[in-house]
């Protein structure tokens, strides 16, 4: 039994196999490799919809710091007009187009002269169609990233059994279980699903984050819109 041992270590050990990821890449099949293209796409994808969003809602976020006192100031005085136009400067502000559209509505029914009622109630409407499409813009790619962070762990785990295969073909192939006969499939195995694990869990971080910073941009905007029909109503009582 010892002698069986030692002679299996010896097979294992009789030559040098290297585990870098150029040999790691050399000795890869087809498979495997189409795996790691694919994986390294759905990386790269999500890298760019992590710094588009990033950057989108930093903008958003800052721009409606200032736009929030600036149109309180305007409506405080009531300047509708000066309102509606320090919301036009602030374009990537999520309160500010929701503010925008009711402040639009509310101008277009003043003109034409509607009764208080209908004006205030076309001016709800108006920002709650803003907020639906502004949560539709904030939304955009998030959708790829919880795909991509469900499912870039299985694609690597297809890498993993294809490389497990080719293992056992080369211990097939070569009649002995020496590790330079299973060291292709191991290296397939190991990079892929590395690579699927590397590419899955900063996408599930990302989305969530994301996802929260859209909750709160949520709730932010329906305050806003239920504040501005609140200064509507109280427009309208004092004109009474």
């Amino acid at each position: 039994m010892l002698l069986f041992k030692l002679n299996f270590l010896a097979m294992m050990l009789q030559s040098e196999v290297s585990f870098d990821l150029r040999s790691m890449w050399a000795s890869m099949g087809f498979a495997a490799k189409a795996v790691v293209v694919l994986l390294a796409i759905m990386s790269a994808w999500s890298i760019g919809v992590m710094i588009d969003r990033y950057i989108a809602f930093s903008q958003a976020r800052k721009q409606s710091r200032e736009f929030a006192p600036a149109v309180a100031g305007c409506l405080r005085e009531g300047k509708i007009e000066e309102a509606i136009s320090v919301a036009e400067q602030n374009k990537r502000s999520h309160l500010a187009k929701v503010v925008e559209a009711g402040l639009q509505e509310f101008r277009a029914h003043s003109i034409s002269h509607e009764l208080a009622g209908e004006q205030i109630e076309s001016s709800r409407r108006a920002c709650e169609r803003a907020e639906a499409i502004v949560n539709a813009e904030l939304k955009r790619g998030l959708s790829g990233l919880a795909t991509i962070g469900a499912t870039a762990p299985f694609v690597g785990l297809f890498g993993t059994t294809v490389g497990i295969i080719n293992a056992f073909k080369g211990m097939s192939s070569e009649k002995t279980a020496g590790l330079s006969a299973v060291a292709g499939g191991i290296s397939e195995a190991l990079v892929t699903t590395a690579f699927g694990l590397f590419v899955a869990v900063p996408a599930v971080w990302a989305y969530n984050w994301f996802t929260n910073k859209v909750e709160a941009f949520g709730i932010e905007m329906t305050n806003s819109s239920s504040e501005l029909i609140d200064y509507f109503i109280k427009q309208q009582k004092g004109k009474k």
